[in-house]
């Protein structure tokens, strides 16, 4: 995996789009001839207790936190995957977790994150945190293969997915990765995310010995995010994330591509997933609150054992508390899907779990949609004029404009979305040229 002119870290050695490969049709999670998601979890938890059209197939699910020390203070939200992931190496179900941590040195690595193999509590729990930072497997599979032993993978959607894909076809990896834990994901970002946030707050990246993209602060709601830099003079440098010219999430700032094809929002192939509780009273909680939902039977086991103990703090919920903490993730990764297929048409023989649908609509979700897509696009291409011409206020008053416009639309309200309505009418039909 090499770096495009993007930020993005795409597919070396070729013309690898077009070349045929069987194989690589069979294990990237977005061609068309790989199993989808329905698919692949059917086979690895076939007798599944539930089974859900956003969630999928799962035995239980909980909205909570780790209670053991640390774990919720060290972590973005309840400290749920970093306490999972040190219990497995506790009870010596793995032998090591594969999992994004900080670089050791940025500057001479070329990247301020990528996957580690840790094998020690202390390693786990210095991978803490979330990473919005564009990462790849290649060098940690190559471990898994080289060093027996039993190992816990955690990513997002679409790597644990492509995972469970290789598994299929590598009996090796089949035999080692004994677990997958995920992550629910809005959307993939480029290196040049980081490099936006330098520039807002002034500072040389050259500078920068650490990235939190998510300062806790018990005192205000876990949904208002706070970036921080730490430099190597000790000074730090904190900006709300509300206050970024790219920091509105929804809108979709630098995301990947292929995010706009994904319809996976809490990796249904994992053997457990975690997110945020974005729902009240958790949202509130500076503290951070998990949800999960496990699929396997062991990990349902450890959870229930590690509850009555008192060492977790869960509480059983249903899928459809879920779906409400991740409302708005279903709504882009399905409606959102649908309408984004239909305007493709035929271009790409894209084999999704939604059909290709516009109808139902209004004209303001429509216009989201595409100013969202629009945004995904242009960042990329403003954030390189800006970066070769060393002018970053062409980017930055972009970027502050077009975030005013998605604001005015997404979150209008009464009049202001009646209005749109009536001025604009329907959107014309794929093709057309009005």
């Amino acid at each position: 995996m090499t770096w495009d002119k993007y930020g993005q870290l795409k597919p070396s050695g070729g013309d690898w789009l077009t070349t045929r490969s069987p194989t690589f049709s069979r294990t990237c999670p977005f061609a068309p001839a790989s199993m989808n998601e329905d698919e692949l979890a059917t086979i690895q938890f076939p007798s599944a207790s539930h089974i859900d059209g956003h969630i999928g197939r799962f035995e239980a699910a909980y909205v909570g936190h780790a209670e053991e020390q640390g774990f919720r203070a060290e972590g973005s939200s309840g400290g749920m995957v970093s306490w999972v992931a040190a219990e497995l190496l506790k009870r010596g179900l793995v032998d090591g977790i594969v999992h994004v941590a900080p670089s050791e040195d940025p500057h001479t690595d070329g990247r301020h994150f990528r996957y580690r193999v840790s094998r020690t509590l202390k390693e786990v729990r210095g991978g803490a945190k979330s990473r919005y930072y564009p990462v790849e497997l290649s060098a940690a599979l190559s471990i898994i293969r080289a060093e027996p032993g039993k190992y816990a993978v955690i990513g997002i959607p679409c790597f644990i997915k492509a995972v469970n894909l290789l598994r299929i076809e590598d009996p090796l990896l089949r035999e080692r990765i004994a677990f997958t834990l995920g992550l629910v994901c809005g959307h993939m970002k480029s290196s040049r995310f980081v490099e936006s946030l330098a520039w807002q707050m002034q500072v040389d990246l050259q500078a920068v010995t650490a990235i939190d993209y998510r300062i806790k602060d018990t005192d205000r709601p876990a949904n208002w995010y706070t970036a921080q830099f730490l430099l190597g003079s000790g000074e730090r440098r904190r900006k709300d994330w509300w206050h970024l010219v790219d920091g509105d999430w929804g809108s979709g700032f630098f995301q990947n591509s292929a995010c706009d094809f994904c319809d996976d929002v809490v990796a249904e192939t994992a053997d457990i997933s975690f997110g945020d509780a974005w729902v009240e009273p958790y949202s509130s909680d500076g503290r951070g609150t998990n949800i999960v939902v496990v699929r396997s039977a062991c990990l349902h086991r450890l959870l229930e054992e590690a509850n009555g103990e008192g060492r977790l703090r869960l509480r059983a919920v249903d899928a459809g508390f879920v779906h409400d903490t991740q409302a708005a993730g279903f709504r882009q990764r399905r409606e959102g899907l649908a309408f984004r297929l239909d305007r493709r048409g035929d271009r790409l023989p894209l084999r999704k779990r939604v059909d290709p649908c516009r109808h139902g609509l209004g004209t303001r979700r429509k216009l989201i949609y595409l100013l969202r897509r629009a945004i995904s696009r242009w960042s990329h291409r403003m954030f390189r004029l800006a970066r070769m011409t060393g002018c970053p206020p062409i980017y930055l008053f972009w970027a502050k404009t077009v975030l005013g416009l998605y604001r005015a639309l997404a979150y209008s309200r009464g009049r202001v979305g009646g209005l749109c309505d009536r001025l604009l009418g329907d959107l014309p039909p794929s093709g057309s040229k009005s």
